[in-house]
C-alpha cells in the first residue's frame, strides 16, 4: 500500500476499499471489548490515520518537491491517481467529522486537511477550519494540533488565539531541530570517532 512515504499500484484500490467501509458496523466491532486484544487505538482510528498519511504523501506540498526534483507536472502515476481519488476519500471521511467519538472525529479532520486540496473540495475549508478550531478548544494531541495549526496558517486563518504554551514550545522546539540540521550542511560537524 505505502512504504517510507511512496504510492504503490496497490495504494488507491485499498484506499477506496478502506474508505467504503469506515462506515460499516464491523470496523468498529471488538474495539471496546476488553477481552479482544487489540491496539491501543480503534481500529476505525487507525485506518482513518493510514488514509491521512497517504492523502499527506501525495499532498501539494510533495507534488511540488516533485516538480522541483522533475519538472512541471506530476511524474509519480501512483500519486496522480490517488490525488484524482481525493473526492471519493473525503466523502467518506467526512462523514465522520461528527462522529461520538473525539478520536475519530480528530482524526478524520486530520485526513482531510490535504484531501481537501482537490479542486473540487477546496470549498470544504471553512467548515474544517470550524472543526479546527473544536479541535484546538479540546485536544491535547501533539500531531492533531501541530497538522490543524499548519493548516490554519496555511488557510490564512491565523490559529495564535487558539494556540497554548504546549504548541509554542513545540514551534520553537521545531525551530531549533530545523536550525540544527542546517547547520550539519549535509556532513559531520566533527570526525567520527573510529
Amino acid at each position: 500500500m505505502t512504504h517510507q512515504n511512496s504510492i504503490y499500484e496497490a495504494t488507491v484500490p485499498v484506499a477506496l476499499y478502506v474508505a467504503a467501509i469506515l462506515n460499516h458496523p464491523s470496523i468498529t466491532a471488538g474495539d471496546d471489548n476488553p477481552n479482544v486484544e487489540t491496539q491501543n487505538r480503534p481500529t476505525l482510528v487507525q485506518l482513518l490515520d493510514w488514509l491521512g498519511d497517504t492523502a499527506y504523501d501525495a499532498n501539494d506540498e510533495c507534488v511540488a518537491i516533485d516538480e522541483r526534483l522533475y519538472g512541471e507536472g506530476i511524474h509519480d502515476e501512483q500519486m496522480r491517481a490517488f490525488r484524482d481519488a481525493r473526492p471519493a476519500i473525503y466523502s467518506a471521511v467526512h462523514s465522520l467529522l461528527g462522529h461520538d467519538n473525539a478520536d475519530v472525529r480528530h482524526t478524520a479532520l486530520v485526513a482531510s486537511i490535504p484531501l481537501i486540496e482537490h479542486p473540487l473540495l477546496t470549498q470544504h475549508q471553512a467548515a474544517l477550519a470550524a472543526h479546527a478550531r473544536r479541535l484546538l478548544a479540546t485536544s491535547t494531541d501533539r500531531h492533531h494540533r501541530d497538522r490543524v495549526l499548519d493548516a490554519l496558517r496555511a488557510w490564512g486563518q491565523g490559529p495564535s488565539a487558539l494556540e497554548n504554551a504546549s504548541d509554542f514550545a513545540a514551534r520553537e522546539h521545531y525551530a531549533r531541530l530545523r536550525a540544527a540540521r542546517a547547520s550539519w550542511g549535509g556532513g559531520y560537524s566533527e570526525d567520527p570517532p573510529f
